[in-house]
């Protein structure tokens, strides 16, 4: 196949999957109401709409800007209203006030979105000859993209469930068909001690965070085969774990207290039974489900109370190596519809899908990490600090998106994300 063959085949091939990632994102909202496109409840949670902006800005400001010739900006201040934190590029609105933004409409905002989408397939289709660096800021671009997507299923469903009428984003019938009858035994996995490789290694795409690759030398220790059910942080919660600061850190303990926090985000009891709400509405809480929405500081005080740990990182993505070297066919992500953890059934080690998973590890930068120059050098290293590593995925990241050596990391008080627990100990 000779040079320009290929190049035509790169373009076809990178345009729809261009197209395919931008339409998953407005199926995503494809059940929403005018008015829910608008609403941000608390700082950390951002309106659909300004996630469907802000990634169609981020082709704009980082792509076509920069590689087609004469291009013709779409609104001189969508660049104010869109940019979430690049201060290389200039002055944005205020995180908190991204709610307030009523204007451009939502339709606004879908026809900016349809603008920027022909712009990338007129240059994805042209004779230009693109550098690689335009090819590495697409595909940034889409792995960005996919990021918001998980971002605007959990701001969606924080959305909906504050609105008192618990309202559902998508129809019952979509569970897991081959869940279980009763609660799957907690085995523990054996990984002997020695030196592991850690970071992004071969080809393909990575973020830069997950970069150098290097050894670390690891004890001997154990990890759980499944993560931790409802109703075994019932048991917690029955057994005063949300009232004895014995099984709390510090810092955790004054969340506690000042949040007065006694059960999962979520969960509600109604005539002494308890529910949640999930994204097919206000449900009856399923005892073999995993635990999800809960923070760092839960993760860790149930593992304290569990008489356990939670793993590092780097045991985290050692045992995920060897217990899990194919991703599983039946793990539960974006593509499965469900959109909520799934009981385990035994299938596999439930380390890809279903929720995020803390792990005891800072987010630092690996050794040799380099920034990035320009803007996109602030897409992930000014973040490191006081936030905690999280792996795996979750039953809301797309397939394609997710990486045994990626690193997703949150303030250990967050957990609007779909994030859970899974145990360990030292042998």
């Amino acid at each position: 196949m000779n040079s320009l063959t290929n190049k035509l085949v790169n373009q076809e091939t990178m345009l729809q999957r261009y197209q395919q990632v931008r339409k998953q994102s407005i199926q995503i909202c494809q059940t929403l109401k005018t008015e829910d496109y608008v609403v941000q409840p608390v700082a950390f949670v951002s309106p659909p709409k300004w996630n469907l902006a802000h990634t169609t800005w981020f082709f704009e400001e980082f792509l076509l800007k920069n590689y087609q010739t004469d291009y013709p900006i779409y609104s001189p201040d969508y660049a104010y209203f869109f940019n979430s934190y690049y201060n290389t590029v200039g002055e944005r609105v205020n995180r908190v006030d991204r709610g307030n933004m009523t204007r451009p409409s939502t339709d606004e905002v879908l026809a900016y979105r349809d603008y920027v989408d022909l712009q990338v397939a007129s240059l994805l289709e042209s004779d230009i000859a693109l550098p690689s660096q335009a090819w590495e800021v697409l595909e940034l671009g889409l792995q960005h993209e996919q990021q918001h997507q998980e971002l605007m299923l959990s701001d969606i469903k924080y959305i909906l469930g504050h609105n008192p009428l618990l309202p559902a984003l998508i129809n019952q019938g979509t569970e897991n068909t081959q869940s279980p009858n009763a609660l799957q035994p907690l085995l523990y996995r054996e990984i002997p001690e020695g030196l592991y490789p850690i970071g992004f290694q071969g080809e393909g795409f990575c973020f830069d965070n997950e970069k150098s690759a290097h050894q670390v030398y690891l004890l001997p220790f154990r990890i759980a085969n499944r993560l931790i059910s409802n109703a075994e942080y019932l048991d917690f919660m029955e057994d005063g774990g949300y009232s004895q600061f014995k099984f709390w850190l510090s810092d955790g303990w004054e969340w506690v207290q000042q949040n007065q926090v006694k059960s999962p985000l979520y969960w509600f009891e109604k005539d002494g039974e308890w529910y949640h709400y999930s994204l097919r509405g206000g449900q009856k809480l399923d005892p073999l489900a995993p635990v999800t929405h809960i923070s760092f500081y839960e993760a860790e005080a149930y593992a304290r109370w569990a008489g356990k740990r939670l793993a590092s990182e780097f045991e985290w993505e050692t045992a995920c190596r060897i217990l899990n070297p194919v991703f599983p066919k039946q793990a539960n992500f974006l593509e499965s519809g469900c959109l909520c953890p799934q009981a385990y059934n035994g299938s596999h080690d439930q380390m890809l899908g279903d929720t995020w998973e803390w792990t005891y590890s800072a987010y630092i930068p690996y050794p040799k990490y380099k920034t990035a120059p320009g803007a996109l050098g602030e897409y992930n290293g000014k973040f490191m600090i006081n936030q905690m590593v999280l792996k795996g995925g979750s039953c809301a990241t797309p397939r394609s998106h997710i990486r045994i050596s990626y690193r997703n990391f949150f303030y250990p008080s967050e957990r609007w994300q779909f994030t859970g627990i899974r145990l360990a100990e030292y042998l």
